[in-house]
């Protein structure tokens, strides 16, 4: 008889699974921005092999190597007159001019985020070409890969900073609103405290005592972020839990963990939905601020804002300034979109698990 009602359970939770995942896909712009986008993040995390000025394989006298994998070959290992690192374009056009026997294969874009005019052939300020497709920049770093890594970094950065956010703000403001009372006023009184305090100013003040880093902007951000969601779950779980399925969850011996979590938070996922695309852009944004004021991932990492800086310092370049502006301008569109489709595919009021 358990098993029975277990899989009766399982067959509703899978219903209504599909029911959403249905009317996510009824609103093709939120469909399509999510599917591109999951592409195009997915894609970024193997850029090394895409988009590099590193070899993928180079077959050397008999010996294959795999620079973009092992790393840093000097010149003087394939009988190139360099100082350094060996230049794997220059050295596939010696090699095919010389119809010599070695080979190499490199990346479907051979240029890497991080090399300039020090690099023998790369020219600062070089129009959109054929070879460089969105031009380079005033110390001649190709723009196009440089647009491409800071992608996977502002991304990422959004993502992990909205998710901590979102783990703090439920836990902390789901407690608040459910358990109400003293806990509820002890935690107000150390938000009231912790938001007047000037955030911008304190990132700054660190940013500059501290060498940023991915993981240390991450955390300075989510010490300071998690309190718009805390307040918002603190509300929502406030207004659930008077709500006639709780006292009867209570009735039942279901814990406070049990009640929390199983049942007042599946029915509050509709603001969560509604903000989360706005967090990803907020710290989007978060992280193009602090970079180009100086203050964000340090240099020479390609980040979004370090290019807008270059770029309105060199205003009549005006591909400089169209590519971070156009990639942050689409990212914010796909995601908004993205959010709107699955605000409709999670709305309680339509897909409730008490039905």
């Amino acid at each position: 008889m358990k098993t029975n009602n277990m899989s009766n359970k399982q067959e509703i939770s899978l219903s209504i699974l599909k029911k959403r995942w249905l009317k996510f896909k009824t609103l093709k712009r939120g469909y399509y921005s999510f599917i591109l986008l999951i592409i195009l993040y997915g894609l970024s995390w193997f850029l090394p092999v895409l988009i590099n000025n590193r070899a993928l394989v180079v077959s050397y006298e008999g010996e294959l190597y795999f620079p973009v994998v092992s790393g840093y070959y000097s010149g003087s290992e394939f009988n190139q007159d360099v100082p350094g690192e060996a230049l794997y374009r220059a050295l596939q056009t010696k090699w095919e001019a010389e119809n010599s026997d070695n080979w190499l294969i490199m990346p479907l874009y051979p240029y890497s985020p991080f090399e300039d005019i020090t690099v023998e052939g790369n020219k600062m300020y070089d129009p959109p070409s054929d070879i460089h497709w969105l031009g380079t920049d005033n110390t001649g770093r190709d723009v196009f890969a440089r647009l491409c890594y800071a992608f996977n970094i502002s991304i990422s950065f959004a993502l992990v900073l909205t998710i901590l956010n979102y783990i703090i703000g439920v836990i902390i403001g789901g407690s608040m609103g459910y358990f109400g009372g003293k806990f509820d006023l002890f935690f107000q009184r150390i938000i009231e405290v912790w938001s007047s305090l000037p955030m911008l100013f304190v990132i700054i003040i660190i940013s500059s005592i501290i060498r940023p880093s991915f993981f240390l902007l991450i955390f300075i951000y989510t010490i300071v972020n998690w309190i718009g969601m805390t307040y918002l779950m603190r509300a929502e779980f406030y207004r659930e839990k008077s709500k006639d399925y709780v006292a009867a969850a209570l009735s039942m011996g279901q814990t406070d963990f049990k009640v929390m979590f199983k049942h007042i938070l599946p029915n509050s996922l509709v603001p969560i939905i509604t903000y989360f695309p706005f967090a990803v852009v907020g710290g989007i944004s978060a992280l193009v601020g602090l970079d180009y004021l100086g203050f964000g991932m340090p240099p020479p990492t390609p980040s979004w804002g370090q290019m807008l800086d270059v770029g309105l310092q060199n205003i009549t370049k005006w591909w400089m300034v169209f590519a971070p502006v156009s990639a942050q301008f689409i990212t914010l569109i796909m995601v908004v979109f993205i959010g709107e489709a699955v605000r409709e595919a999670f709305d309680p009021k339509v897909y409730s698990r008490l039905r």
